[in-house]
C-alpha cells in the first residue's frame, strides 16, 4: 500500500504565487518561503477589512483512540470537495508541535489523498513560528530573573513567580527545576519548570490576536507573578512587551500552503486542545473568511475539548459564528469506544459499534447544545463492514442526524463530495449559535458548567485555595474571562481508561492559571501534564535521513 509520505512526495505542487492568486492575492501581498509556502503580509490582511465574510465550518471528532479518527484528513478532504462542487473554499488548520512528532502521534497534515503539503516542512520547522514563540516566551523569563538580579525594583516575590520556561519538545525531566544554582553570579535560587511551547500563553496570544497592536497589548497584560505585597506584575511592567512583539512580528502572519489538489490552506497556530485552547489563529480564520465562500477549520482532539474551546473561547473572543459542525468518526474508533482492543479491530463487531455510538451520541448532543447543525462524517476504511455501517446509520437516524460515508483518504476531494453537499445544505439553513455560558457567570461556575454539561460529571472538585484564587481574580477584574479546561483527551472524565460516555464522575481541579493576556483562565484537571513525556519507544528512535537525503520514519 502506498504510504502517506509517498503520496505527498508524488504530488505536483504549484508555485505558491499561483495558490495565492486563487485567493486574489498578488506577489506583493505574500512573503514566499521557498517554492511552496508563504506568509500573507500584515498589509494584505489590513486591506481586507470590511469585505464580506464566507461561512465557517467546524470539523471536530469523537473521543480519540489509538485507532485514529482522521479529523485533519476529513478537514482537508472536505475543503477539496467544496472546491470540486464549485465553492471557493479555504482550509484552516493548526501547526504541528515537534513534541508529539518525535513522541508517538506522528505528522499532522492529513493522510492518504487528503493532505496538505509540503508535509515534511509543516511537521518540522515550517516557517519558524514555534521557534519565535519559544524565544519570545523565554525572553520574558530571562528578563524576570535579570530584573531580580539587578535589584528587583518591582519587588517581585520570587516565591510567587508563575511564569515558567518552554520548549517545543516532550521532556518530563524539565517539569520541575531549580534555577540560579552555582553561586552569586548566576542569580537567586528558586524553583520553576518548563511547559511545552504549545501550552505557552504566548502561543495562545498569537492565536487570538487580531493584529500587531493587539498582539503587543496582550503580551503586555501577561501576569508573570506577584510582588511581596501581592500585587500582579506584568510583562509591561518589565518592559518586555516591545521586544517580544519584535520576535513575533513575522510569526503573526498566517502561513499559506496547498492541498494535494492545489487548493489554498492556511496553517497557523498551535495544537493541543487537551492542555491549551488548541485552535487555528484568529488572523488566519478571519483572513480566509474574507477571501472565500467557505472556510473549513478543525478543533483539537474530541468535541468535548477542541470544539468546546473553539466555540466558548475562540468564537467568543473573536466574534466568530460557525454555520455548521462536522463530527468525524470511524468504525474502528467506535469499536474501541465500545470496548474492543486495538489488536482485535479487524473483525466485524456490530455490537461494539453500537456500544461505541454512545460516545458519538454524547458529542452530537453537546454540539447541538451550542445551536449548531451537525452532520456525522464517517472516515471510511476498507475493513468497515456493511453491517457495522448500517448500525451506525440506524443510531444516527434515531438521533435525527445524517451520516455521510466519506472516502477522501482513498479518493481525495471526489470521495467527499456528498459530505460537501450536505455541509452546504446545513450551512445555508438557519443557525442559532450561542456559547455555553455568559461572560457574567462566576469563574468557578463556568468550570462546573463545562464539567457537568459537556463532560456529564456530577460536579467539579477544587484543591485547597483554588476557589479563593478564582475569587481574587474576579475582584481584580478577570471574572468575565472564559475558561480553558486542561484534561485528558481520551475520556469525557479525567480517567483516560473510561471510554464510551461515562457520567456521574468527579472532575478534580488541581491548579488554575491566569492567562490575562490571552484572555482566559486555565483549569488543570486530573493528572494532565503541561509538559508531556516521551513514550517507552519514541518515534524519534526510527526517524532519520536516507541515502537520498529524504527524511525517513517521520510518517
Amino acid at each position: 500500500m502506498t504510504t502517506d509520505i509517498q503520496i505527498a512526495r508524488a504530488a505536483t505542487k504549484r508555485p505558491i504565487a499561483e495558490i495565492a492568486e486563487k485567493l486574489d492575492l498578488g506577489l506583493d501581498q505574500i512573503l514566499p518561503y521557498g517554492h511552496d509556502k508563504a506568509k500573507i503580509t500584515h498589509d494584505a490582511i489590513a486591506s481586507l477589512e470590511g469585505k464580506p465574510k464566507g461561512r465557517l465550518i467546524l470539523v471536530t471528532a469523537i473521543t480519540p483512540t489509538p485507532a485514529g479518527e482522521g479529523k485533519t484528513t476529513t478537514t482537508v478532504g472536505l475543503g477539496d470537495a467544496l472546491n470540486r462542487i464549485g465553492k471557493r473554499a479555504t482550509i484552516c488548520i493548526r501547526e504541528a508541535s515537534l513534541g508529539p512528532n518525535f513522541g508517538m502521534k506522528g505528522g499532522a497534515a492529513g493522510g492518504g489523498h487528503a493532505q496538505i503539503v509540503p508535509m515534511e516542512e509543516m511537521n518540522l520547522h515550517f516557517t519558524g513560528d514555534f521557534h519565535a514563540i519559544t524565544s519570545a516566551h523565554n525572553l520574558l523569563a530571562a528578563m524576570i530573573d535579570n530584573h531580580i538580579y539587578w535589584g528587583n525594583a518591582l519587588d517581585i516575590d520570587t516565591r510567587r513567580i508563575t511564569w515558567r520556561r518552554v520548549m517545543d519538545m516532550n521532556d518530563r525531566a524539565l517539569r520541575d527545576v531549580a534555577l540560579g544554582l552555582g553561586g552569586v553570579s548566576n542569580g537567586f535560587v528558586r524553583q520553576s519548570g518548563f511547559d511545552i511551547t504549545v501550552a505557552s500563553e504566548v502561543m495562545a496570544i498569537l492565536c487570538l490576536a487580531s493584529n500587531l497592536a493587539d498582539l503587543q497589548q496582550r503580551l503586555g497584560r501577561i501576569v508573570i507573578g506577584y510582588s511581596r505585597d501581592r500585587q500582579p506584575v506584568t510583562a509591561r511592567d518589565l518592559k518586555a512587551d516591545g521586544a517580544m512583539t519584535a520576535l513575533l512580528k513575522d510569526a503573526l502572519q498566517p502561513n499559506l500552503v496547498q492541498t494535494l489538489e492545489n487548493n489554498p490552506a492556511l496553517v497557523h497556530g498551535g495544537p493541543f486542545a487537551n492542555i491549551a485552547h488548541g485552535c487555528n489563529s484568529v488572523m488566519a480564520t478571519r483572513t480566509a473568511l474574507r477571501l472565500s465562500d467557505y472556510v473549513v477549520t478543525e478543533a483539537g482532539f474530541g468535541a468535548d475539548l477542541g470544539a468546546e474551546k473553539f466555540l466558548d473561547i475562540k468564537c467568543r473572543l473573536a466574534g466568530l459564528s460557525p454555520s455548521a459542525a462536522v463530527l468525524v468518526a470511524t468504525i474502528r474508533a467506535l469499536k474501541m469506544n465500545g470496548g474492543v482492543a486495538k489488536a482485535d479491530l479487524g473483525g466485524e463487531d456490530v455490537a461494539a459499534v453500537t456500544r461505541g455510538c454512545a460516545n458519538l451520541g454524547r458529542h452530537i448532543e453537546n454540539l447541538r447544545g451550542f445551536g449548531l447543525p451537525v452532520v456525522v462524517a464517517v472516515n471510511h476504511f476498507d475493513g468497515d463492514s456493511e453491517n457495522e455501517i448500517a448500525a451506525l446509520q440506524d443510531y444516527c437516524a434515531h438521533h435525527g442526524v445524517k451520516v455521510v460515508i466519506a472516502r477522501h483518504w482513498a479518493q481525495g476531494g471526489a470521495g467527499a463530495e456528498d459530505l460537501a453537499r450536505e455541509v452546504v445544505a446545513l450551512a445555508e439553513g438557519e443557525v442559532d449559535f450561542h456559547t455555553l455560558y455568559p461572560d457574567s457567570m462566576p469563574l468557578w461556575q463556568k468550570i462546573e458548567t463545562i464539567c457537568t454539561r459537556i463532560y456529564r460529571a456530577s460536579h467539579a472538585e477544587a484543591a485547597p485555595g483554588i476557589r479563593q484564587q478564582l475569587e481574587i481574580w474576579e475582584e481584580a477584574g478577570h471574572g468575565h474571562l472564559p475558561v480553558c479546561i486542561a484534561k485528558t483527551q481520551y475520556s469525557f472524565s479525567t480517567d483516560p481508561s473510561l471510554h464510551g460516555a461515562p457520567e456521574g464522575h468527579i472532575v478534580p481541579v488541581r491548579e488554575v492559571r491566569l492567562n490575562a493576556g490571552a484572555g482566559f483562565v486555565v483549569a488543570i484537571c486530573g493528572e494532565i501534564m503541561t509538559m508531556p513525556g516521551l513514550p517507552r519507544h519514541p518515534a524519534a528512535e526510527t526517524i532519520g535521513v536516507d541515502a537520498d537525503g529524504q527524511i525517513d520514519g517521520l510518517f
